[in-house]
Parts: C-alpha cells; sequence; structure tokens
C-alpha cells in the first residue's frame, strides 16, 4: 500500500513538486544576500527612540521606519532631498543607500506561493506540501521495513545503485523537507482561516485632545523601553493633523503613543497564535534566520534529484514484472499466485506456471506478495518467494510475513511455497523458509511443503509442477523455458594462471569495459556501475543459467576482474579457463551490497582462501584512504597458488594493506587459513574489541571453520560471530 501511495502521488505531483523545489531554492538564497548587505547594528540595547531621534535629526521628513527580517533598517520620506525609501545606517541615522523591494523575490514569491493563480494556486500548493508529506510519511515507513525495522532506518541503504541513491538522498533531504513542508501547510492553513494567525483586528485611532508641545522623538518613555531588535514599524504622526500619534508595531503587540506626553494611548497585546505564526513564518522562509534558509534551499534541491530517480525506479520496476495474459480479477480467482522478486526473474516462471493453470481450466490472478488480500473464490495460494541480498524479502513482498501474522483467522484454502535462490549464498532461499514458517504459525493448511529452486533450475521447476498437479488431483505439465537476461559482451585483456603444480588450476581473469554511447546509458542499456564484492553473471555458450563470480574490481578501476577456480566438469569455470586473450564472454553486473567494508575508518578483518581472495582483493585495492585492512589468506602452495601476490606487496608498500598473515596447507608446518586465524588470537580480540569489521569470501567448509575458530576465538570477550552478525559486523561471500 505504501509502496503504491508513494509511487502514483510522487508521479502525480512530480511537476508541481519541481516548481516548489526551483522557486524555493531560488527564495532560500535572498534572505543571506539580504544579510550579507546589512551595516553593521548599533550597540546592543539600541532602543527605538534612540535610533528614531538619530534619522529625524538626519532627515525631519521621515515619516515611517520599519526593521526588515534581516536587520536592516529602512525608513519612508516626504519633502526631503534623501531617496523616498532609504537604508539607514541605524548608529549615525543617516540614509546610506536607496531601498527598492526585489522585483526577482517577488515574482518567485507569487510563483511559490500561489503560481500566478490566486486562491485557486494557493489551494494548489497547499495540496501539493500535503502529497509531500505524505511522499515523507511513505518513504520512511518504506525505508524502515527495507532496512529491517526503524532502528536500523539510517543504516547502509539496500538495492542497487539508484534504490541507494534514492534512499540516501531522501535521508539527508529529511533535515530540511520535514520543516519546511510542515510549516508550509501551517501557513497554507493560516491563509485560509483553518488555523489562527494571531492577527488582530484594526484598532480604531484613539481620539486624544493634544494640548502640548509634542516631545523631541528620542525622548518618548514608550519608544526607549522597546528595543530595536524587537521593532517591526513605526509610524510618525502626520504634521498636517494636529491630534495625530504615533502607531507603534512590535514582535509582541502594537499600539499608539502620544507624541505630547510619550505614553502609550492604547497597546493590543500579540495572541500566542501570532507568535506561533511569525515563528513559523521565519523557519519556512529563513527571513531572520539566513542560514536556516540555505539549509531549507540545499535539501529542497533534492526534490527534483528524488524525483528523477524515484520515476526510473517506478520504470525499472515496472519493466520487471512480466506482463501476464488472461490474468482474471482477483476476486473471481479460484488459484492465487503471489510473486515476490527483486530482479524479476521469479515472474517468468509465475507467468509459465499461470499458463498451465489456465490451460488447465482454472481462473487464475497472479499478483505481488505485496498485494496479498482477501481472494473469495480461492481454492489454493501459491507463493513464488525469491530471497534478497543476505536473506531478505524483495522490495514488492517486505509486508507479506506482516500482514501474515495481522490474520486473526488462517483462510480454508491451502498454501504451498516455492522459493527461488542460489545455493552458493549462505542464507538460501531464507526468505520463502521465513514466509513458510509465518504461514505455520497462523494455522494455514500445506497444499505442499516448503520446496525450493537452486539457480532458476527448470528441471527442479518442472518436478515442482509435477508434485502441484498431483496434490490438486490433477494432470498438467510445467515446462519454463528461461528468459536469457540481457547481457553485455566483455573482452579478456590479460589473465594469471595460478595452482597448475598443485592440481589446483585457478585463474584471474580481467574484462575491458564496454564502449557505450551516452543515450544507452540514460537509457539503462549499458553495464550498470558496480563495486568489488558485486556479482559478475556470466552466461557460458549453450546454457541461459547464469553463474556468478564475485568482483575483485569497481568500475572506477576501469576494468571487470574475477577470479575462477576450475572445477572438475564445470561447464561454466571450464569455459573460462579455456579464454584466450581477445575472446569474450556474454555476462551481466548483479548487486551485492550487503557483502562490502562497513562504512567510516574502524579496522577490517579480510579472511578468505584461494579465488575467495577475489573480492577482497578489490577492497584493498580500492583503499585510497588508508584505513586498517588486514588480510588473511589461505593457499596449498605460496609457490603456485599465492594469488595476487605481486600485487599483495604492493600494497603493503602502500599503505592499501596493513598486514598480511598466510597459510599454505601443502607446506611444512603450514595449517588452514582457520588455523592461521587462531594463532592470531590475541591481536584479533584486540581488533574487534575497537570496533573491527570481520569479511570472509570462500568455501563453505572454510567459512564454517572460521566461524568456528572466531567463536573460540572471542569467547574470552564475551562476544560471538553471530553477535557480530546481527550488528552488521560480519559478513561473507560463500560458495
Amino acid at each position: 500500500m505504501f509502496r503504491r501511495i508513494h509511487s502514483v502521488l510522487g508521479l502525480a505531483a512530480a511537476i508541481l513538486l519541481m516548481v516548489v523545489a526551483a522557486s524555493g531554492a531560488v527564495l532560500s538564497v535572498l534572505p543571506a544576500i539580504d544579510r550579507a548587505q546589512v551595516v553593521a547594528p548599533p550597540a546592543a540595547g539600541a532602543s527605538v527612540a534612540t535610533v528614531a531621534g538619530r534619522i529625524a535629526s538626519q532627515q525631519p521628513g521621515v515619516e515611517v521606519i520599519k526593521r526588515l527580517p534581516s536587520g536592516k533598517v529602512v525608513a519612508y520620506f516626504v519633502g526631503n532631498d534623501a531617496p523616498p525609501t532609504s537604508v539607514i545606517d541605524p548608529a549615525t541615522g543617516a540614509p546610506i543607500a536607496a531601498y527598492t523591494s526585489s522585483a526577482t523575490q517577488r515574482w518567485f514569491t507569487n510563483l511559490h506561493r500561489s503560481l500566478f493563480l490566486d486562491d485557486a494556486g494557493r489551494v494548489a500548493m497547499g495540496l501539493t506540501a500535503l502529497a509531500l508529506l505524505v511522499l515523507i510519511v511513505s518513504g520512511l515507513v518504506m525505508t524502515a521495513r527495507r532496512m529491517g525495522g526503524w532502528r536500523r532506518i539510517f543504516g547502509r541503504a539496500r538495492g542497487n545503485r539508484m534504490q541507494r541513491l534514492h534512499v540516501d538522498l531522501g535521508r539527508v533531504a529529511l533535515i530540511g523537507l520535514v520543516p519546511s513542508t510542515l510549516t508550509a501547510l501551517y501557513l497554507s492553513l493560516a491563509t485560509f482561516g483553518f488555523v489562527p494567525d494571531g492577527s488582530l483586528p484594526v484598532a480604531p485611532l484613539p481620539t486624544v485632545s493634544i494640548t502640548s508641545p509634542a516631545l523631541p522623538v528620542e525622548r518618548i518613555a514608550a519608544l526607549a523601553s522597546v528595543d530595536l531588535d524587537d521593532l517591526r514599524e513605526l509610524t510618525f504622526p502626520d504634521a498636517t493633523q494636529p491630534n495625530d500619534l504615533y502607531h507603534l508595531m512590535t514582535a509582541t503587540g502594537e499600539g499608539y503613543i502620544d507624541p505630547a506626553t510619550g505614553s502609550l494611548v492604547g497597546w493590543q497585546e500579540h495572541a500566542v497564535a501570532a507568535r506561533v505564526y511569525e515563528v513559523v513564518y521565519m523557519l519556512h522562509t529563513g527571513q531572520g534566520l539566513w542560514w536556516l534558509g540555505l539549509v531549507l534551499g540545499a535539501a529542497v534541491l533534492g526534490l527534483p534529484i528524488l524525483g528523477i530517480t524515484g520515476a526510473v525506479i517506478w520504470w525499472r520496476r515496472r519493466r520487471t514484472q512480466v506482463a501476464i495474459t488472461g490474468n482474471v480479477a482477483a476476486a473471481r480467482a479460484d488459484t492465487v499466485l503471489l510473486v515476490g522478486s527483486e530482479s524479476g526473474s521469479t515472474w517468468g516462471f509465475a507467468r509459465t506456471l499461470h499458463a498451465a493453470l489456465t490451460a488447465n481450466g482454472h481462473q487464475v490472478h497472479a499478483a505481488p506478495m505485496n498485494g496479498f488480500t482477501a481472494y473469495p473464490a480461492a481454492r489454493r495460494l501459491l507463493v513464488l518467494a525469491a530471497t534478497y541480498g543476505d536473506g531478505a524479502a524483495p522490495t514488492n513482498a517486505d509486508s507479506f510475513v506482516e500482514r501474515v501474522e495481522a490474520m486473526k483467522t488462517a483462510p480454508a484454502y491451502p498454501v504451498a511455497v516455492l522459493g527461488f535462490g542460489d545455493r552458493q549464498f549462505p542464507h538460501f532461499c531464507q526468505f520463502a523458509a521465513d514466509v513458510d514458517a509465518a504461514l505455520a504459525r497462523g494455522g494455514w493448511t500445506r497444499l505442499l511443503p516448503l520446496a525450493t529452486i537452486d539457480r532458476q533450475s527448470a528441471q527442479s521447476f518442472t518436478r515442482w509442477g509435477e508434485d502441484l498437479a498431483a496434490a490438486m488431483g490433477e494432470t498438467f505439465t510445467v515446462t519454463h523455458v528461461p528468459e536469457r537476461p540481457r547481457t553485455y559482451r566483455l573482452r579478456l585483456t590479460d589473465r594469471v594462471d595460478y595452482g597448475e603444480a598443485i592440481d589446483a588450476p585457478t585463474a584471474v581473469l580481467r574484462f575491458a569495459l564496454p564502449a557505450t554511447s551516452l543515450g544507452a546509458r540514460l537509457a539503462g542499456r549499458s553495464l550498470p556501475r558496480f563495486h568489488a564484492g558485486d556479482l559478475l553473471a556470466v552466461v557460458p555458450p549453450g546454457d541461459d543459467v547464469p553463474r556468478y563470480y564475485s568482483l575483485a574490481s569497481a568500475s572506477a578501476d576501469g576494468f571487470v576482474e574475477i577470479c575462477v577456480r576450475k572445477r572438475p566438469g564445470g561447464l561454466c569455470s571450464g569455459f573460462l579457463h579455456g579464454l584466450a586473450v581477445g575472446e569474450t564472454i556474454e555476462a551481466f553486473v548483479q548487486s551485492n551490497p550487503t557483502y562490502r567494508p562497513a562504512p567510516g575508518k574502524r579496522p577490517v578483518i579480510l579472511i578468505g582462501a584461494g579465488a575467495g581472495i577475489g573480492p577482497l582483493a578489490g577492497f584493498i585495492r580500492a583503499n585510497e584512504e588508508r584505513r586498517p585492512l588486514h588480510l588473511y589468506f589461505g593457499g596449498r602452495s605460496s609457490t603456485s597458488d599465492f594469488l595476487y601476490e605481486r600485487e599483495i606487496a604492493g600494497w603493503l608498500d602502500e599503505g592499501r594493506l596493513t598486514t598480511l598473515a598466510t597459510s599454505f596447507s601443502r607446506e611444512k608446518g603450514g595449517g588452514y587459513v582457520q588455523d592461521r586465524v587462531h594463532r592470531d588470537a590475541e591481536r584479533l580480540r584486540a581488533l574487534i574489541a575497537s570496533g573491527a569489521h570481520v569479511m570472509v569470501c570462500g568455501g563453505r567448509e572454510m567459512a564454517s571453520g572460521v566461524m568456528r575458530t572466531l567463536a573460540d576465538v572471542l569467547a574470552p570477550i564475551g562476544v560471538t560471530p553471530l553477535a557480530l552478525k546481527a550488528q552488521g559486523r560480519y559478513s561473507e561471500d560463500v560458495y
């Protein structure tokens, strides 16, 4: 629901939000410019009487004195040589420059407040502020869900580059957007009388018979008690009207002053509402707080970028949701397919299943998992759930478990959950398991036990389809032909081979970045930006199922690099090891934002064996800030499979790598990398106690051994690897 509200409202209000952003940004700078032109004010405590006396002695024809929010003192004259409206030096009372209100400011103010449409425009801009508030709230809710709760809302953003930019910029812009939006709503409501602005009714001029000569303005007691900083406006008596009075407006109220006695004749104190309105106005415009205006302006400038990134995210999500022919309405469906997918690949399986069930006479409705609702005609629910990142829910399924747990009674129809994932990741199909467990706790009847699909296996999907048909008492076949993902042709430019002497061939393969046009980049048809630790999905010839390899380079390095161990009988690894320089592969990049060093300057402990050093090498290469990185590397032979040996020596000299500890299992006195970790127990305890982040990459057995060893190492200080993982300080890339 929140995503739909956020997307629809953001797209609908995009143009008006752009107008608000552009005009607000211009207006936000003007208080600072105005402030920069202010002459230094007089000594603290200068009264209105003192400054008015100085002005009157310099220019007897003064009619009105105003103090503007910027601190400028402006006077209006008649019948003398000074400009009719002048900026005044309050220290001397002398005019220093002619004062004219800015036509540019008036134009942008009218645009910002009303679009030059008077009340209709003010209503439109008020509704725009309300829309922005809803966007802020819905965006915060979605971010909290995506981050794993409100406590983690300011943690590292998840998703692809565009999603991370949208979230990161949105969180920073909140500093200015929240006060700007709330104050804009208040001012709009005050304009139409829905909340009080505290304005006073126009008081009639008191009838006073003045028989004595007027006092000099500097001797008027009522003005001597008012500090210049509190002045809003002082109007002098009209010399042609014998009983005319001073009219004084201050920050706290307004009234009249008898020029003969210098005493207040009538005074109206501002209500609390007026003071509130003045504070709200100041917070919204920055008038009187020029630095706040700059902060608000910087924040509102983020709106166009948020709009563009939001539109791109929406468009990409629309493209990943596969159109399904013959999708019936939810109220008429006897079979419901709910799909949780981050990249869109699971929708292809849903379409195949939808077609098979429809051909067998069923009324089938397919929708995202977050679209879960009541299905009055349903006889079964089938959930196809992919796992995102480190065991998390895809964005179109992140509220499903919460909705299931909120149900008081499970529906009568049964449910089957099918998980999609990749066994090379430690939390294989974790989200599907979480969904299945939530359904079990809610008392749902199972149509089939939880099943999983590894790496989009069409054969496994067909077997599951056979089990589904049997459970339904029907006969049908689900034959899925996977769509080949959009790939990019990468040319091999360099390779370094290791491990041949010990029968463990491993190659570091470097590919050139594909050349793409600006148009292709803007349209999203170019290789996306990537970081070390992201995944290169290689599609081997004759097989549409990609194989994933951790990247040892980032886009900024100017090349694509992976480290590949040749597996006996491995189709893709054999293909890659057979490549000659100049030959090409078809591949694409998949973001893996959960496997990156935590931000900051705290130490990072890198532990890897064999080809698992690939992303760790990428992290070291990118360590331009020289934060402490400590590498533990395990191999078989220092003379045969010491991967990146030459580069590591250079990184140590440059300070990109702080320390290196190695262990080679086939050498005398050697062992595995976890043995080397155990020997450094005291140092590792000190590093982790200081906040170090642990990153492990390599085979499953190695990773399990490292975790057991670290559990022993950290036991004396009461820390466990699982506790570190919960804190985001223990990351694994396991295959």
